[in-house]
C-alpha cells in the first residue's frame, strides 16, 4: 500500500528537513586508514593515514600549549608485546600565526600520515589496537577519536644476530582497519546532508598564503635595503657604480656590468638556500623539527644578543681574513666571473653589519616552519634589497650626487639595528620558554624587557646616552628625532600590557594574556580575585569568560537553571577551538549580549576536547561510533552528536527546563546583531 501526500504537504516535509541538516550535521572531515609495514629484526611500522577533506585542518601534536588541541596517539596493549622505537613521525605541516590564541599553531592540510615504528617482543602477537585523539577545523571544529587495529605479520624467533628478515621479503602488509570509516546512527544517516563546500573558504586561504609569501618578501626586501645604510656597505655603492661605469670603456657596458654585480648579490645570497631545499626531501618534518626545537631557539637568542651587542660597537664580527682574500683575488680575473667574485668580496667583508641582518632573516624563516621554498623567497627579498641600490645606481647614475654623505648617522642606524635585534632575541627565549612551560619569562617578564629595550632606544636617539662610536655632536637631526618620538610612542603603549592591556600591535610576539603572573592582570579592578569580598558561586560553578558565572557539567548546571527559573544556554566548546574564542573575544563582549549571558541566562560550557580521564565506571562505548569513550571530551562530544546531531565546535543551545529547544541552535557565527537577535528571541520565548 503506497502513502500518498498532499504536494504542498510534501513541500513543507522537505523543508522541514532541509532546515534541520542546516543547523545539526555530523561533520566527518577526515576519511582514515591504515597499514602496517614489514621491516627487519621483527620490526614492522604502523601506518595512520588521513585524507582531509579541502578547507579543513587536523592539528599537529607539535602545536604548541595554549593553542589548538593536538593529536594524542595512544598505542594500546604494549606491556609485554611490542615497544615503540622513537616517536610517531608526521607528514609535512603547516605553521601559521594564531591571534587568537598568540601562538604558532602546526596542522595538515588534505593529508595527515603518522608513521611509529615497533619492536615486536611476543611472537604470537596477532593484533595491535591505538587510537588517535584529533581536532579538525574549518569554519568550525570537531573533536573526534579513531580506533585502529593492525593485524601484525607473523614474526620468526631470532636464533642468531643475523637479521631475521635476511631470507624474507620486505612486504607491505594492509590490515583489516584499512580505509576505516565512523558508524553512524541509522537516524543520522537518513538525514545526513554532506558538508556544503564552501569555494570562498578555500580561496581565502590560497590568498592569505599568497598574503603571507608577499609579506615575507616585502619584509626581507626592506631588511636587505636597510643593511646597504650601514658603515660597511654605504661608502661602497657609489664607488663601486662609479667603478664599473668608468673602467667599462662604454656607458652600456658598464650599466650591465653594474646590473650584473647586482644580480650576483642576490644569485648568492639565494644559492645559500638551496641546501635546505635537499634538507627538506631527506627529512620533509625538518622545519617543524627546528621551530619547534628548545634548544635551537636557544642558540637563536645567543646569536641575536652577540650580534646586537656588536652593533653596540663592543666588538666586530668578520668572516675569516684569508676567505675574503681568496675572493679579492679571484675577482682580479676580469669579465663576468671576476664581476661574480667582486659581489661575493662585498658580501664577505660587509658580513660585520649584514651578518645579524641576515641572522634575524633566517631565524625568523627557519623558526616559522616555512618550508625551504619560504626560505628561499626570504633569501631573494634579502639579496635583492641589497642590491637594489647598485641596480639603480647604474641605471641612473645621476642620482648619485643625491646621495647623502658618510658621516656618524651611519653608526646611528647601526646601533638602531642592534636595539631592535636584542629586543627580537627574546622572542626566541620566550619560545623555549613556553615549550617548556616553565614560566621564567612570562608575560610581563617579557614585556618589561621590551619596555626597558625601547625606552633605552628611544633616550640613545634624543642624544641622552652615546655609546663608543658615536661621533660627538651638539643638537640631533630632525630624522632621528622623529624616530625617538615613534620608540617612544612605542614605549608608552606596551606600558598598559602590564596591567592587561592586549597590545594586538605586537600580539605575535608576547606570550599569551593566559601565560602570565596575572592573568588578569598586574593591579586588575575587575574580575572575581579584584576585590576583597568575592562573589560566592553556585555550588559546582566556575568564572567563564568575561567572568559570566558558568557551570561544567550539564546535570549540575540544568539543576541550578531549574533552581532560578532560567533557560541553559548550553555552549559545546573547547579549550583549543579558533572559532569559540573568536565568539568569545569580538561577540560575547557586546554590552548586549554580555548582559544576557550574566542575568538572563544559566551559561553551561561542555569543553569537548578535555581530555582527562573519566572514572572506570562512567567510561563507555560509543552507540553511534562503536568508539571508546574514556575522557571528558569524548563524553560531551558523544552528548552532543547523540541529542543534538552535530560534532561541530562551537555549537550553541537554548534550552528551556524541559530540556525543549527554544530555536534553532545556532553554530559559528561571528556577526553580533544575528547572535543577539538569536539570544533575545529565545529568551523572549522562555518567558511567555
Amino acid at each position: 500500500m503506497k502513502l500518498k501526500f498532499p504536494l504542498k504537504f510534501s513541500y513543507l516535509l522537505f523543508a522541514l528537513l532541509f532546515l534541520t541538516n542546516l543547523s545539526a550535521q555530523i561533520f566527518v572531515p577526515v576519511k582514515w586508514s591504515s597499514r602496517v609495514e614489514k621491516g627487519s629484526n621483527n620490526e614492522v611500522t604502523l601506518v595512520m593515514e588521513g585524507k582531509i577533506e579541502e578547507g579543513w585542518h587536523v592539528y599537529s601534536q607539535f602545536t604548541p600549549e595554549d593553542g589548538p588541541l593536538p593529536i594524542v596517539i595512544d598505542y594500546k596493549n604494549q606491556k609485554g608485546n611490542y615497544t615503540l622505537i622513537g616517536k610517531t613521525s608526521e607528514s609535512k605541516t603547516h605553521r601559521e600565526f594564531n591571534k587568537d590564541f598568540g601562538v604558532d599553531e602546526v596542522f595538515f592540510e588534505e593529508i595527515v600520515v603518522l608513521k611509529q615504528k615497533i619492536k615486536v617482543l611476543n611472537t604470537s602477537l596477532a593484533k595491535i589496537n591505538a587510537a588517535v585523539d584529533y581536532q579538525v577545523c574549518k569554519d568550525r571544529c570537531v573533536n573526534d577519536t579513531k580506533d585502529f587495529t593492525f593485524d601484525v605479520p607473523k614474526m620468526s624467533v631470532e636464533k642468531s644476530e643475523a637479521p631475521a628478515g635476511a631470507n624474507s621479503t620486505a612486504a607491505v602488509v594492509d590490515s583489516t582497519a584499512n580505509l576505516q570509516e565512523s558508524v553512524l546512527p541509522d537516524t543520522i544517516k537518513k538525514t545526513e546532508v554532506k558538508a556544503t563546500e564552501n569555494p570562498g573558504n578555500s580561496k581565502s586561504g590560497q590568498k592569505k598564503e599568497k598574503q603571507s609569501l608577499w609579506t615575507i618578501f616585502i619584509g626581507t626586501l626592506l631588511a636587505g635595503f636597510l643593511s646597504t645604510i650601514t658603515p660597511c656597505v654605504f661608502p661602497m655603492i657609489p664607488m663601486t657604480v662609479s667603478f664599473f661605469i668608468k673602467q667599462s670603456g662604454t656607458k652600456a657596458k658598464g650599466k650591465f656590468n653594474a646590473f650584473f654585480y647586482g644580480f650576483c648579490i642576490i644569485a648568492i645570497y639565494v644559492l645559500i638556500s638551496l641546501p635546505f631545499h635537499i634538507f627538506e626531501s631527506l627529512n620533509p618534518d625538518m622545519f617543524s623539527e627546528i621551530s619547534t626545537n628548545v634548544y635551537l631557539n636557544l642558540f637563536f637568542f645567543v646569536i641575536f644578543v652577540v650580534f646586537a651587542i656588536s652593533f653596540f660597537g663592543a666588538f666586530e664580527i668578520t668572516m675569516p681574513n684569508w676567505l675574503a682574500s681568496k675572493a679579492d683575488n679571484a675577482s682580479n680575473s676580469g669579465g663576468l666571473f671576476g664581476i661574480f667574485f667582486m659581489a661575493l668580496t662585498l658580501i664577505i667583508v660587509s658580513f660585520s653589519c649584514t651578518g645579524p641582518a641576515l641572522g634575524l632573516v633566517l631565524g625568523s624563516v627557519l623558526s616559522t616552519d616555512g618550508g625551504a621554498t619560504i626560505l628561499t623567497i626570504a633569501m631573494l627579498g634579502f639579496g635583492l634589497g641589497l642590491a637594489f641600490p647598485f641596480i639603480g645606481l647604474a641605471l641612473f647614475p645621476g642620482l648619485m650626487t643625491n646621495l647623502p654623505k658618510s658621516g656618524g648617522w651611519l653608526n646611528t642606524v647601526k646601533v638602531v639595528f642592534g636595539f631592535i635585534e636584542l629586543a627580537l632575541a627574546f622572542k626566541f627565549i620566550s619560545n623555549a620558554d613556553l615549550v617548556l612551560d616553565t614560566h621564567l619569562l612570562e608575560r610581563e617578564v617579557f614585556l618589561a624587557i621590551w619596555i626597558a629595550i625601547f625606552g633605552l632606544l628611544a633616550l640613545y636617539l634624543f642624544g641622552k646616552i652615546s655609546l663608543p662610536h658615536d661621533s660627538k655632536q651638539d643638537h640631533i637631526s630632525v630624522g632621528r628625532m622623529l624616530l625617538g618620538l615613534v620608540s617612544l610612542a612605542f614605549t608608552i603603549y606596551m606600558i598598559p600590557g602590564l596591567w592587561g592591556a592586549p597590545l594586538k600591535l605586537i600580539s605575535a610576539f608576547p606570550p599569551p594574556p593566559n601565560y602570565s603572573e596575572s592573568p588578569e592582570g598586574v593591579g586588575a579592578t575587575s574580575g572575581p580575585s579584584a576585590s576583597g569580598t568575592k562573589e560566592v558561586l553556585p555550588p559546582g560553578a566556575v568564572y567563564g569568560p568575561h567572568h559570566i558565572v558558568s557551570f561544567e557539567d550539564y546535570a549540575t548546571g540544568l539543576a541550578y537553571a531549574k533552581k532560578v527559573n532560567k533557560p541553559v544556554f548550553l555552549d559545546f566548546t573547547g579549550k583549543a577551538c579558533v572559532n569559540c574564542r573568536k565568539t568569545e573575544n569580538n561577540v560575547w563582549s557586546d554590552p548586549r549580549v554580555l548582559e544576557i549571558l550574566k542575568n538572563d541566562v544559566v551559561l553551561i560550557s561542555l569543553f569537548c576536547d578535555l581530555r582527562i580521564e573519566l572514572p572506570e565506571n562512567e567510561k563507555f562505548i560509543s552507540k553511534s561510533t562503536g568508539s571508546a569513550i574514556t575522557n571528558v571530551g569524548q563524553k560531551w562530544s558523544e552528548f552532543e552528536r547523540e541529542r543534538y546531531q552535530s560534532n561541530a565546535r562551537p555549537y550553541y543551545v537554548l534550552l528551556d527546563l524541559n530540556e525543549n529547544s527554544l530555536n534553532e541552535p545556532m553554530a559559528y557565527e561571528p556577526d553580533v546583531e544575528v547572535y543577539y537577535k538569536w539570544l533575545k528571541e529565545s529568551v523572549s520565548r522562555f518567558k511567555k
